[in-house]
């Protein structure tokens, strides 16, 4: 339950610090007092988002804090334990939000994100507003709502559901692996041959593109080769060539060999540089000799570059690759055309798990329906005791066949709705085409009072459930919070004289001008004789009116022996 609650700088709240009873805790006060600030102040602690604009004028942040007391078995101890923060009966909640979009979110003093904190929060409180109305207009919520109140039962059949969707979704895989169904597979045998075929008659070799390119770019550089080695046989051929020098360098210094042994040396060095260098003339003039333009095997050239560029394009970036890619395919060619027996034992296991699916969806739609018509039945009953004496509530659910099993999801295949009906004689119909504020108030509140004993959640907040009703249906509304707040605790916001006759606890939300002229919201807790002056006000009584107080008294009266 939500022990304590501190606000600083919200809104118009500069300061507040409440304690919440166990029970009923009515919040009552003027229209525009800051009843939702206080709620918003108590949604931002539970992780809904920040805005600046909350910020109290004049400051650079604003903070909440919320104690919160856990019973011993509270499914936060799970969360927490995940988070690897360390659990008391006592679970202190700190946020702050500053001007400049920053914030920090702390749970027993360890910092958490938005998302850590949310998934604590939702099992601490549950906060009905008009957003909640939404909600359950909404018909893909209205399934959750069977499926909670069916419990275990439906989470069982629904983890089986999961348990087959994943063998399932492995055998698909696997299937596709191996080509899929016969049609699937033959295709994919077809493209497969003709990719492996189209690189095995290319005869590719590892090197062949840089052979290729090394004869393309002499062809292409044919002419300036051809000059370059002409000018080279010229150098060392030519008159006063390189070669004749030499010799005579030679001839010079073999000449005075005998005179000294270093001569000799320089003698047989200018002997093998006078060999090497007739090597590279006559090497040159052999390469100018060959030098020719052959068209036929320079268009050999473009066409077997092509065909290279073309399969890089489709098999892989280099020779390399597609090789690899050739045998790869080749291996699934053989995979496909001899694995006929193991696909008709997927496809068999498919089948069954088809088959499963489809049961498990079957009884999961027959707890369903049976959930929905006790649940339907116990709401219409609350109903009539919330003075809609003629309601009529109802599920109903789409019908599927085992043809339907290709989209079934976690949820099973059901597709349902609400109907409802509030007069004789009309016909049942979906909740957003009929159902008033008033009677949607009144219908929530019905569904809590029917689902209070299997919710895990000890805190129910109630933001002017009220609103649209008045005279004895009030008196039932009442009656309805006494009996949650048996086993919950209730924090409501109202603005009728008979749910805060019933509260345990009071407070009044109201305004007031400091001395420095500014407007501030108060919180403060109500004593008995406050609570009774605070219900003549709701009733509409003169402050001092003696029957106004009468009725104040007896209306407390009452309710007291109602909760006794």
């Amino acid at each position: 339950m939500l022990n304590r609650l501190t606000i600083r700088n919200i809104a118009l709240i500069d300061s507040a610090e409440i304690e919440f009873g166990t029970g009923l805790n009515v919040l009552s006060g003027e229209t525009g007092s800051g009843k939702s600030v206080l709620l918003d102040s108590i949604n931002f602690a539970l992780g809904a988002k920040a805005d600046k604009s909350m910020i109290r004028y004049g400051e650079t942040e604003c903070s909440v804090s919320a104690s919160f007391l856990l019973r011993e078995n509270s499914p936060v101890f799970r969360e927490l334990n995940a988070m690897d923060i360390e659990g008391d009966e006592e679970l202190i909640i700190t946020r702050r939000f500053r001007t400049d979009g920053r914030g920090e979110i702390k749970v027993n003093g360890c910092s958490v994100n938005a998302a850590m904190l949310k998934k604590i929060t939702a099992h601490l409180v549950d906060v009905h507003g008009q957003s909640e109305h939404f909600y359950l207009l909404n018909e893909s919520n209205q399934l959750r709502v069977i499926d909670r109140f069916a419990g275990s039962v439906a989470d069982e059949i629904k983890m089986e559901i999961s348990v087959l969707l994943d063998e399932l979704r492995a055998t698909k895989k696997k299937l596709i692996v191996l080509g899929g169904d016969e049609k699937e597979r033959d295709r994919k045998i077809d493209i497969l041959n003709f990719q492996f075929e189209e690189i095995a008659r290319a005869e590719l070799t590892e090197n062949e593109e840089e052979i290729l390119l090394a004869k393309k770019s002499v062809l292409d550089n044919l002419e300036k080769i051809g000059r370059a080695l002409a000018a080279v046989k010229d150098a060392l051929n030519g008159e006063i060539g390189a070669v004749d020098c030499l010799h005579a360098a030679r001839r010079a210094m073999a000449e005075i060999s005998p005179f000294d042994r270093e001569y000799i040396d320089l003698s047989d060095r200018l002997e093998n540089v006078c060999a090497e260098t007739e090597d590279i003339a006559d090497t040159v003039t052999a390469g100018i000799d060959a030098l020719y333009y052959d068209e036929n095997e320079a268009e050999s050239l473009e066409k077997r570059l092509d065909l290279i560029k073309s399969l890089k394009k489709k098999y892989g970036n280099t020779i390399a690759e597609i090789l690899n890619y050739g045998r790869t395919i080749e291996e699934e060619l053989h995979t496909l055309k001899n694995s006929a027996e193991e696909i008709g034992q997927l496809e068999t296991l498919l089948q069954n798990c088809n088959s499963r699916l489809y049961q498990l969806c079957c009884k999961l739609t027959s707890v369903r329906k049976q959930t929905a018509e006790v649940f339907c039945n116990r709401v219409a009953e609350e109903l009539k005791t919330l003075n809609i004496k003629n309601a009529q509530f109802c599920a109903e659910f789409d019908s599927y066949d085992e043809i339907d099993v290709n989209r079934v999801t976690l949820n099973g295949l059901d597709s349902m709705r609400f109907l409802f009906s509030a007069n004789k004689g009309e016909l049942q119909k979906p909740l957003n085409k009929v159902i008033s504020g008033g009677e949607m108030s009144r219908l929530m509140l019905a569904i809590k009072t029917r689902t209070s004993d299997i919710n895990e959640i000890d805190t129910y907040i109630f933001d002017e459930i009220d609103t649209g009703i008045s005279g004895n249906t009030a008196k039932v509304v009442s009656e309805k919070f006494a009996s949650i707040s048996r086993q919950k605790q209730i924090i409501a916001v109202s603005h009728l004289a008979q749910i805060s006759a019933m509260a345990d606890t009071n407070f009044i939300i109201f305004k007031q001008e400091t001395k420095e002229g500014k407007t501030v919201t108060r919180i403060q807790r109500l004593t008995e004789e406050q609570k009774i002056n605070e219900i003549v006000r709701l009733v509409g009584g003169e402050p001092n009116s003696d029957a106004a107080v009468l009725l104040a008294n007896e209306l407390i009266k009452n309710c007291n022996r109602y909760k006794n």
